[in-house]
C-alpha cells in the first residue's frame, strides 16, 4: 500500500507542481507515481514526460478520477504523489481525505497567506473525518534573512496555526 503526499494550495504559482515533480524525482530509487490534478495546465504530466526515469505519470481532472487513479495505482508502487489544482474543489478534498501526508507551499507574502487561510476550512472539515491528516506547510522561496520573511513566518504562525516542515525551500536562480 502506497503512501500518499498530496501538494495543495489554493493561489497559483505558490510552486505545487515544482515541489510535487522535484519529490518525485528525489524518491526515484522507490516506486513513485505522480498524479496530475491541474488539468489543463498539467506541469507535473509534462515534466514527467519528458524525464528519462521509473515514474508512472497519471492524469485526474476531477475526484472521482483521482479516486479511480489512486486505486489503480495503490498496490505497484510505494508512494504517491498528488499535484492538486489552484483551486478549492472536490478533487482538493479528495485529495486531503486520501493522504497521509499534505504539503502546502507558502511563499512569504501576505497575499499567500490570505490565499491559504481559505484553505484552512477544507482541512478542518477533512479531519473531521480523518483526524490523523498530517498537514504541514512547506516555505517556498523564503528568503530567511530578510525581516519580511520572518514577520510572514511569525504570521502565518498567528493566523494559520499549521505546522510547518523545518527545512525551508530558497529562492535561487540558477546558472
Amino acid at each position: 500500500m502506497a503512501k500518499i503526499i498530496s501538494i495543495i494550495q489554493v493561489k497559483g504559482g505558490a510552486g505545487r507542481s515544482t515541489i510535487a515533480t522535484n519529490l518525485a524525482g528525489m524518491m526515484e530509487s522507490k516506486r513513485v507515481a505522480l498524479i496530475d490534478c491541474d488539468i489543463p495546465q498539467a506541469t507535473s504530466a509534462s515534466w514527467a514526460s519528458i524525464r528519462q526515469g521509473n515514474i508512472t505519470t497519471a492524469t485526474a481532472s476531477d475526484h472521482l478520477q483521482l479516486v479511480k487513479a489512486i486505486e489503480n495505482l495503490n498496490a505497484e508502487h510505494d508512494f504517491i504523489v498528488v499535484d492538486a489544482p489552484p483551486r478549492i474543489a472536490e478533487i482538493t478534498k479528495v485529495a486531503l481525505m486520501l493522504s497521509d501526508l499534505c504539503l502546502v507551499p507558502l511563499g512569504a507574502s501576505a497575499v499567500e497567506i490570505w490565499a491559504t487561510s481559505d484553505l484552512l476550512k477544507i482541512i478542518n472539515e477533512a479531519k473531521e473525518h480523518k483526524p490523523d491528516i498530517d498537514v504541514r506547510i512547506v516555505w517556498n522561496r523564503f528568503r530567511a534573512s530578510t525581516r519580511s520573511a520572518q514577520e510572514f513566518s511569525e504570521a502565518s504562525h498567528t493566523e494559520l496555526k499549521l505546522k510547518e516542515l523545518s527545512t525551508k525551500l530558497g529562492y535561487r536562480v540558477a546558472y
